[in-house]
């Protein structure tokens, strides 16, 4: 979501690394959204009604997560002018970088928060800014995919920080995220519903 004066998030890009690359799978796209959303529905014993895609490039997981809940709100925040310029008023998609969050509060906190495939190019300094405000916003699970130096992954190496597991982990952990697993943040609200083997 943050972009690096060498990089741009544009047409090309997007083509490059969401269809022609291979990496773009629609049916294992769906069994991460049902997976964030079950897990959401689960600690908060309802159906989900609000969601915030931070760093949603063309908005990929809209039409899944409606597919599975036709009445929820999605809000979806994006650094790349091309993503909002083609898809912002068809898919809500309006302009951000991660950074911003440590001020921007456009909505009441959601029940589903979505950072998916993000938080591993976003410079530390900018990191450090707007996870505070990625937490305030999350009043049920946080879907936060993200690739660590341990990791061997494909797709775009360009502008990957090699931080450890464990940086992450400090750093969820240190706004009141409590860690589920398969990339699942319990937000701070609901941290006591959760007994200690349901800790990732």
């Amino acid at each position: 979501m943050s972009t690096p004066d060498h990089k741009q998030y544009d047409a090309a890009y997007f083509t490059r690394w969401y269809r022609n690359a291979g990496l773009s799978d629609p049916a294992r796209l769906r069994r991460k959204v049902a997976l964030a959303v079950s897990q959401a529905e689960y600690y908060l014993e309802r159906p989900i009604r609000s969601v915030l895609d931070v760093g949603c490039g063309e908005g990929a997981w809209r039409a899944p997560l409606l597919a599975l809940r036709p009445k929820l709100s999605y809000l979806g925040f994006d650094s790349s002018a091309y993503a909002v310029q083609r898809y912002g008023r068809s898919r809500q998609i309006h302009p951000a970088r991660f950074g911003d969050f440590a001020w921007l509060r456009p909505c009441a906190p959601v029940d589903l928060v979505i950072c998916s495939d993000v938080l591993h190019y976003v410079p530390t300094r900018e990191f450090n800014q707007g996870l505070p405000g990625l937490a305030e916003l999350c009043a049920g699970v946080a879907f936060l995919e993200t690739f660590a130096q341990e990791d061997a992954f494909e797709g775009d190496h360009d502008g990957f920080q090699p931080r450890p597991a464990r940086w992450y982990r400090k750093r969820f952990g240190s706004v009141g995220f409590t860690a589920l697993g398969s990339h699942c943040w319990l937000s701070a609200q609901l941290a006591n519903e959760v007994s200690s083997l349901e800790r990732g």
